[in-house]
């Protein structure tokens, strides 16, 4: 090791333990503020690997970064100011401690969620080589997110598909303060990877010059196109979990103990003992770093904070204008199932589109649990078309991942209530990332789902939870219901920059009509009024629209014209398009085949309530499902769901007629 080698790895240790002794003293002061986590006494392992790392090389680290930002090359003004909160930092304020990022030097930040950047790490370097990239990405977690199942489903994705991806455990031996023995019944890390197939190794964790040697030989090998690997440092935090831990977990005489192996004191002492370090280089050097971190201090109190009027900026993108219309529109009608006009959706976006991939459980070989991808696998080959174990947490955060490198996946989740094992990347990543990283980073990844009852498979199949997902902001949520929505939609929603959920009602996929040929495409922006009337508005999507149109025929037989409103857009909603018509028909009736309690049809009786109420003439009434899970035997299954009967009534009572 040379001289120069030495003093940089000893410099980037310093950089890292300083700045995040003072950011301790800052807490103290209230200067910044919520949970605080550091690494100090871990300084070998971030200083170690990033030491080999490339500029253009991504990282994925943990809610314990603040050393691996500054080493990436984040300037220590834009941490120290993101640490504050202030509109200077490297998230623009709004990610803190726990969340910094940087796209200039691709830091994709912090991750509160334990494991939850894992997938995303793997997700990124799936995207590096389907583009025929040769570096690597490398993701740092603790041991405690090893005994997450993303962990696995993440790591058995990146042996399966030989990403070049290094994952780096830092085992601190505590995951918060549950000790190592309680935790894992067999406490190394690297022997859970090898069982996985991911060659792995342990090495002296307090050794920065152990790690970087590992960290080299495994950089080498993810770059060279032989997979991924996994290094588990064996480490230990000095200092608490966070500011608010106590420590009553442990012994005040281990952690001692382990100060005895103090990484900086190591190597300083290693250098002074070879020569490598002159008399006076080190208080010169924590001289440097002293005035750095004070430079950094003055910058973040003279930072600004970001203005109120800002607040809603970084929530979602706004939609391309004009989209880009469909490559390969129809010319001529045709009679068309909606599971084939998903189908040709699919089909013209990997035709025109060398970014897009498919990527779900059974969609390749198998041709998709409900068809909709039958034929893609054979026309586009494995690689587009992406057979994927049954892990959609790590599946879909791998979707995530590699949108975020390039590309634009389509992550098919099999049926709704799957869709709840990756919610966590779904809510906590997808929806949050453009926010928390100030607008770097963008999730432009679609999510298709099955939704809804009507088949007999009982309670555990047959959810319509596209509410939840309503809820969230930085979701654009989509319900197609006719051939020309199922059809077109797609290639609008791979043009959105945001992440896109679409939910397709299990129910209509054998529903056919004649497509009319859309060349401009369809707007995922609008709802859609399938029938005009001016005596009450229906309102309802997917499964539901069907219905509603069939009661308006029966009501119109009673000289009642009813307006039908497809939703479509589940979120944003589009409120004008409600509103005019509430102005015409001045009643309504919502049709939700979600639950009545918390569901979507109450928010939009709220938003008319809000926007509507001096235009209506009776009070708005709802149609939902029975408020108990969906059982099996068909007479039953029936009774749940809303039916044409019910929506007929309930528009006769609106309109001041008994039912």
């Amino acid at each position: 090791m040379s001289r120069e080698h030495a003093l940089r790895l000893l410099r980037d240790m310093l950089r890292a333990r300083r700045f995040e002794e003072r950011c301790v003293e800052l807490y103290t002061q209230e200067k910044i503020r919520g949970f605080l986590h550091v690494c100090i006494g871990e300084e070998a392992v971030g200083a170690g690997v990033m030491f080999n790392l490339t500029e253009d090389e991504a990282v994925v680290a943990t809610y314990r970064e603040h050393g691996h930002a500054l080493l990436k090359g984040i300037s220590m003004e834009r941490v120290m100011a993101e640490m504050y909160g202030k509109v200077s930092g490297c998230a623009m304020g709004r990610g803190g401690s726990m969340h910094l990022f940087d796209a200039d030097t691709r830091f994709f930040g912090g991750n509160a969620i334990v494991g939850g950047g894992i997938p995303m790490a793997v997700g990124l370097a799936l995207a590096d080589k389907m583009q025929g990239r040769t570096r690597a990405t490398v993701c740092f977690f603790g041991e405690g997110a090893a005994s997450e199942g993303v962990f696995y489903e993440s790591l058995n994705l990146a042996a399966l598909w030989q990403l070049p991806v290094v994952f780096i455990c830092e085992n601190n031996h505590y995951a918060m303060g549950t000790p190592l023995d309680v935790e894992h019944a067999r406490g190394e890390v690297y022997h859970k990877s090898e069982a996985i197939g991911v060659p792995s190794e342990r090495v002296d964790g307090m050794s920065v010059v152990q790690v970087e040697a590992a960290a080299r030989n495994a950089l080498d090998a993810a770059r060279s196109g032989k997979g991924p690997r996994l290094i588990e440092c064996d480490t230990y935090r000095f200092r608490a979990h966070s500011m608010f831990d106590p420590q009553l977990y442990r012994d005040p005489a281990e952690v001692e103990a382990w100060k005895e192996k103090d990484p900086i004191v190591r190597l300083a002492d290693w250098m002074a003992q070879t020569g490598l370090i002159q008399e006076g280089e080190r208080e010169a050097l924590e001289k440097e770093i002293t005035e750095e971190i004070d430079k950094a201090v003055q910058f973040a109190e003279n930072a600004d904070w970001e203005p109120p009027e800002t607040l809603h900026d970084y929530v979602s993108l706004p939609l391309p204008s004009p989209l880009a219309p469909p490559p390969a529109p129809e010319s001529e009608p045709s009679q068309t199932s909606m599971r084939e006009a998903f189908n040709r959706g699919l089909q013209e976006a990997l035709e025109h589109d060398e970014r897009v991939f498919l990527m779900g459980e059974d969609i390749g070989r198998y041709g998709g649990c409900y068809a909709v991808t039958r034929d893609l696998f054979a026309e586009f080959g494995a690689d587009r078309v992406r057979d994927t174990p049954l892990a959609e947490n790590g599946f879909t955060g791998a979707g995530l991942g590699a949108a975020l490198g390039g590309m634009r996946p389509i992550v098919e989740i099999m049926t709704v209530n799957f869709s709840l094992l990756a919610m966590d990347q779904i809510v906590n990543t997808a929806a949050a990332l453009l926010h928390m990283s100030g607008g770097q980073f963008n999730v432009p990844v679609v999510i298709r789902m099955a939704t809804g009852a009507g088949r007999q498979v009982a309670a555990q199949h047959s959810h319509s939870l596209e509410n939840w997902y309503t809820h969230v902001p930085g979701l654009r949520v989509l319900a197609p219901a006719t051939v020309e929505d199922a059809r077109y939609m797609l290639w609008a929603a791979l043009q959105d920059p945001n992440p896109v959920l679409i939910f397709e009602h299990v129910m209509l996929y054998n529903h056919t009509a004649e497509l009319t040929p859309q060349p401009q495409g369809v707007d995922i922006e609008k709802a859609a009024i399938r029938r005009t009337g001016t005596d009450i508005t229906l309102i309802t999507y997917g499964g539901s629209l069907y219905k509603a149109l069939e009661a308006a025929e029966q009501l119109a037989a009673e000289g009642i014209e009813a307006e039908v409103v497809d939703l479509r857009v589940l979120r944003p909603l589009d409120t004008d398009t409600l509103v005019e018509s509430v102005a015409r028909s001045h009643r309504a009736v919502i049709v939700d085949e979600g639950w009545k309690t918390g569901g979507l049809a109450g928010e939009v009786m709220a938003i008319l309530n809000e926007r509507a109420f001096w235009e209506l003439d009776a009070p708005l009434a709802r149609v939902c499902s029975e408020e108990v899970p969906v059982p099996y035997p068909r007479h039953l299954e029936q009774l749940v769901l809303p039916r044409v009967e019910q929506i007929v009534e309930a528009a006769r009572r609106t309109l001041g007629e008994k039912p």
